[in-house]
C-alpha cells in the first residue's frame, strides 16, 4: 500500500508473514500528526448547536485549532466513536460506558441535570406486564435512554431502534406498542394524542439521588494529554459564550431545528444545558462514576477506570 504523504496522515505500512495456512498482517502506524484540526461530531440537536457554535464558527479562542465537524443523529455519532474514526464527539453516557478506555470525558459540555430525561410514551395507560411483553422503538442500543429502560424494565427485551425523531409516528402508527422519546419529543407527545407511561429521568433521580447523565462531549485518548486539555478549554469557552451571547448563537440553532417553533427550541436548550455543561463539579463527576458502577455491577461493561476524566 503506498504511504499517503500528505501532512498530518497516518503513514500504513504492512508486513506480511505466514504461519501454517493463515496469513497475518500487521498494521504499523507511524504517526506524523498535525493536532491543530480535529475531527469533531455532534448532533443537530439545539442543546448542542447552541453550544457548538462558538467554537466551529471562530467566535472565540480556540487556541489555533480547527474542527472538521460531523453532524449526526446520536446513535451515528455513538457507532462512529465505536469505529475510532473520531477525535472529538458528542457521545451517549452509556455508549462512554462501553467506550472509556478508548475515550476520556471533558468536564464541559455534558447534558446532565434533574427532570430532563426520557420518556416512556404510549397511545394509552400500560401496567407494568403489557410493558414487559410490548414492542418499544427505542432511540438506539447504546443511548443512555435505552440504558434506563433496561434498569427500569429488565425483562422488557422487545425493542427496535427507530430513528429518535420518528418515534412518535411509529407508535401512533402502531409499527410499536410504546416508544422511549428523548431531545424536543418530550415537548410535543401529548399534543400528538400519546400519553407518558414513566419519566426514566424521575426514575433515575428517585433511586439514585443524583442527577441524570444523559450525553457528554468525549477526546479520544490518542490525542496528547496536552491537546485533551486544550479542547477542554475551548469548549467550556464556548459553553460560556452562548450563556452570555444567546442571540449570537441562535441562528445556528435554527439553521438545523427542522422547523421547530422558537418556545420549543428555547425550553429544549433550557432543559439540556445548565451548570453542569459549563462544568460538571463534583456533584456530576459523582453521577457519571456512579453510572459507570452502576453498569459494571450490571455486567455491561468490565472494570470502571480510574480516570474517566480529561485531567
Amino acid at each position: 500500500m503506498p504511504p499517503d504523504n500528505r501532512p498530518g496522515a497516518f503513514f500504513l505500512k504492512y508486513i506480511q508473514t505466514k504461519f501454517s495456512t493463515n496469513r497475518i498482517f500487521i498494521r504499523l502506524y507511524l504517526m506524523d500528526r498535525d493536532y491543530s484540526k480535529l475531527t469533531l461530531g455532534f448532533s443537530p440537536c439545539p442543546n448542542d448547536t447552541f453550544i457548538f457554535d462558538a467554537m466551529v464558527h471562530g467566535k472565540i479562542d480556540t487556541e489555533g485549532i480547527e474542527f472538521d465537524v460531523f453532524m449526526e443523529d446520536v446513535e451515528a455519532l455513538n457507532q462512529r466513536a465505536f469505529s475510532g474514526n473520531i477525535d472529538i464527539t458528542k457521545l451517549s453516557y452509556h455508549a462512554f460506558a462501553h467506550l472509556a478506555g478508548q475515550f476520556a470525558l471533558l468536564n464541559a459540555g455534558s447534558a446532565l441535570g434533574n427532570n430532563c430525561g426520557p420518556l416512556l410514551v404510549a397511545k394509552k395507560p400500560m401496567t407494568r406486564d403489557e410493558i414487559t411483553s410490548a414492542r418499544i422503538a427505542i432511540p438506539g442500543k447504546m443511548t443512555t435512554a435505552n440504558f434506563l429502560l433496561g434498569l427500569a424494565f429488565p425483562e422488557a427485551v422487545n425493542k427496535h431502534p427507530v430513528l429518535f425523531s420518528d418515534i412518535e409516528e411509529a407508535v401512533l402508527r402502531g409499527d410499536a406498542d410504546a416508544g422511549l422519546i428523548i431531545h424536543e419529543n418530550r415537548f410535543t407527545y401529548e399534543q400528538k394524542g400519546l400519553v407518558k407511561i414513566i419519566d426514566l429521568g424521575e426514575f433515575w433521580e428517585s433511586t439514585t439521588g443524583y442527577p441524570i447523565p444523559l450525553g457528554g462531549i468525549v477526546a479520544s485518548r490518542s490525542l496528547p494529554a496536552d491537546v485533551q486539555k486544550k479542547v477542554n478549554r475551548i469548549m467550556r469557552r464556548s459553553v460560556e459564550y452562548a450563556f452570555n451571547n444567546r442571540e449570537n448563537v441562535m441562528p445556528f440553532v435554527r439553521c438545523y431545528a427542522q422547523a421547530m417553533e422558537d418556545d420549543v427550541m428555547m425550553s429544549h436548550i433550557g432543559l439540556y444545558v445548565n451548570n453542569f455543561t459549563i462544568d460538571l463539579g463534583d456533584i456530576g463527576k459523582g453521577a457519571v462514576q456512579y453510572m459507570m458502577d452502576v453498569a459494571a455491577e450490571k455486567g455491561l461493561i468490565g472494570k470502571v477506570r480510574d480516570n474517566l476524566f480529561v485531567s
